[in-house]
């Protein structure tokens, strides 16, 4: 898996390409969400137009990410998601807890 970033109007936005699926690769998630905040990044974006399909451990990693984030004053939301990974969402009910958006522009602006 790759992970590309960018800032856009004070807003990180990560790009991962592939699948979450644990592993190296899912280390490498949590590690790059973990450097943002503690270098005090505060408002992020995941986007996922590019992951292929996510498991638990990828979950997880979200999940751990949102809740490190929220803890320290910040959000992490999320933007196209795929209508396979978004189906694990809403099995596993966290749709309702993301916040999602249609496009990475759309969660940068959704920022207060």
């Amino acid at each position: 898996m790759s992970i590309s970033t960018h800032e856009k109007d004070g807003v990180v936005i990560l790009e991962p390409e592939g699948k979450i699926m644990g592993g190296p690769e899912a280390t490498e998630l949590r590690n790059r969400l973990y450097e943002l905040i503690s270098t005090d990044n505060k408002k992020v974006v995941i986007d996922l137009s590019h992951v292929e399909w996510m498991n638990s451990t990828g979950l997880g990693i979200l999940i751990s990410g949102m809740t490190s984030l929220r803890n320290n004053e910040g959000e992490l939301k999320l933007a196209n998601i795929s209508e396979k990974v978004a189906n694990l969402f809403e099995i596993t009910k966290l749709d309702n807890v993301f916040e999602a958006y249609d496009s990475a522009d759309d969660a940068v602006g959704s920022f207060a």
